[in-house]
């Protein structure tokens, strides 16, 4: 059910930390870019979400360079908790600045209902993390935006280093750690290449770690359960719905142009009944009639 409709539930960061402790399975955590995937997400039974600055970016037709502000992340936050009640794992990109503007980002977050943070160690203007030509802040830079976030939510505080193709593979256990001690929950190494390093990352740390299996990238397809074996606790699949709703979209469009019609399309569309049940169309019809009666 959704917003209206849905029974109260746990504040999502406890839902997160308790997911985070108690769950032996790794957490499939798929990219919920908006409150409809959001609730689709929800009807297939997954537990948590992840709202990628690449897709939100891409959402509003931009790319994805640190170019979306802090209300509009804050406001899509807001309107995908509000819509599933799941918790929400929510890239924040560099943290939009410095220590100020972490504190108050995580803040606002946090308010808006988000489970956990992510702050990566890139410069500005950042990039996607599978591409060349990034740049990093130092290692105390992102410590004190780390102690800020910590220091200003109660937020699982996620700390992504994009070290490993930049500086190499022991600097971005070297900021894991330092990370870590800063007051970061999870660690997040971003763009890892191959089995070995997954699991050498896993091997020389000891914090819970996020695993990223995104599309058309650096990271082979590995599945959940490879990285639940080697040693993570959460895999994001942050671009993976919009990336095939795009195509589909395109696909549909192109149909239309050339033949005036989406007649061979319609196997493959989600049924208005469907549609009604993901959005709970019935039930708020239902508290309609409900009040209705109760006002007569």
């Amino acid at each position: 059910m959704t917003w209206l409709v849905r029974d109260k539930e746990e504040q999502p960061i406890q839902k997160l930390r308790q997911l985070l402790e108690q769950n032996q399975s790794i957490i499939k955590t798929p990219g919920t870019y908006d409150p409809l995937t959001g609730l689709l997400a929800k009807q297939e039974g997954f537990q948590a979400m992840y709202l990628s600055g690449a897709a939100l970016t891409a959402s509003m037709g931009y790319p994805d360079l640190g170019l979306i502000t802090l209300t509009e992340l804050t406001q899509r936050t807001r309107e995908i908790v509000r819509a599933t009640g799941l918790p929400l794992v929510v890239d924040a990109d560099t943290g939009f600045g410095s220590v100020l503007n972490v504190t108050r980002a995580v803040m606002e977050l946090e308010e808006a209902g988000a489970a956990a943070v992510q702050i990566e160690d890139q410069d500005l203007p950042k990039k996607c993390g599978h591409l060349n030509g990034k740049k990093l802040i130092s290692t105390e830079e992102m410590v004190q935006k780390i102690q800020a976030a910590r220091e200003a939510s109660s937020l699982v505080i996620i700390a992504r280093t994009d070290a490993k193709g930049v500086e190499g593979i022991e600097a971005a256990i070297e900021r894991a750690h330092a990370y870590q001690a800063a007051g970061a929950d999870m660690v997040f190494p971003e763009a890892l290449e191959t089995e070995e390093e997954f699991r050498r990352f896993a091997q020389e740390t000891n914090v819970p770690l996020l695993a990223n299996m995104t599309e058309f990238g650096r990271t082979p397809y590995y599945t959940a359960r490879q990285f639940e074996q080697w040693g993570y606790k959460m895999v994001i699949y942050p671009v993976t719905a919009l990336r095939i709703a795009a195509h589909a979209i395109q696909e549909v469009f192109r149909a239309i142009q050339q033949t005036g019609t989406q007649a061979e399309y319609v196997q493959a569309m989600q049924t208005r009944k469907q549609l009604y049940e993901t959005i709970g169309y019935f039930s708020y019809e239902e508290l309609d009639n409900r009040i209705a009666k109760t006002v007569l």
